[in-house]
């Protein structure tokens, strides 16, 4: 297959599928949510490109100064999602995207790239394996898991860190707090989903979502997409569905 690699803007967006977000008549306001919130991003200088097929096969990437992140990074671009998923893995697709990448970084005179990931390949994050297999480098960590990767082009070049803010954690309130935003189609869907869940059965569950970058750049943890706590500390960055969350609840005898 040609490596046919298009640019989803605010000319096509519209129009074109963005790979991750889910595709039947249900989950269409989970697509527009997460196609609204990128093309609020554009003026920041997002960019998201993709195979140009129906698969999940993309890059989006911003940078740093204006990611939904809390870091340290000026002058570098953050990679926001990275995934090559199913039949597209193992031809390549996932090298050209990235370089992609760094060729539009050093274009904009940037001093590298830089990604969250994490000690072992968790869902919703970037392979570490990979990409410290293409250079990438630990440049922080934060609790419990989490890493901070980027990859400089100069050796010279500082290396950006997490924020305090994020790098124990842990927040004040001791019941349930799931932290979002609509980076991701699929957190619109299941956070307001599992909020209900514990609502029903009387739990303390407080649902806060990120709505500017300010926010995001001064979270209690490095994944803003999505970070659920309980009794003060963080539990998954993973977006739970109504059956693991309730999955988990029983764990806790709740």
């Amino acid at each position: 297959m040609k490596m046919d690699i298009i640019s989803v803007n605010s000319s096509n967006i519209d129009n074109e599928h963005i790979c991750c977000a889910i595709t039947d008549k249900k989950g269409e306001f989970c697509v527009s949510s997460k196609k609204a919130w990128l093309s609020e991003r554009y003026n920041d200088g997002i960019v998201f490109k993709k195979l140009n097929v129906r698969g999940k096969v993309f890059i989006e990437y911003i940078p740093a100064e204006n990611a939904w992140v809390p870091i340290i990074a000026d002058e570098y671009m953050f990679i926001n999602c990275f995934w090559v998923s199913g039949k597209f893995k193992g031809q390549g697709y996932a090298n050209k995207l990235l370089e992609e990448c760094i060729s539009d970084a050093k274009l904009q005179c940037k001093k590298g790239i830089v990604v969250l990931s994490s000690k072992k390949k968790m869902p919703f994050l970037s392979d570490p394996e990979y990409l410290k297999y293409k250079g990438f480098e630990v440049c922080d960590t934060a609790e419990p898991h989490f890493e901070l990767l980027y990859l400089p082009f100069e050796k010279s070049t500082y290396k950006p860190s997490f924020k305090k803010c994020c790098k124990k954690g842990i927040v004040d309130n001791q019941g349930m707090v799931l932290y979002y935003s609509n980076q991701c189609p699929h957190t619109e869907k299941y956070a307001p989903l599992i909020a209900e869940i514990a609502s029903q059965r009387n739990i303390d569950f407080t649902l806060i979502k990120y709505q500017t970058k300010e926010q995001a750049q001064n979270a209690p943890a490095p994944f803003t997409t999505y970070s659920f706590f309980y009794e003060g500390k963080f539990v998954t960055n993973e977006i739970l569905s109504d059956n693991k969350f309730i999955k988990f609840l029983e764990q806790k005898g709740l």
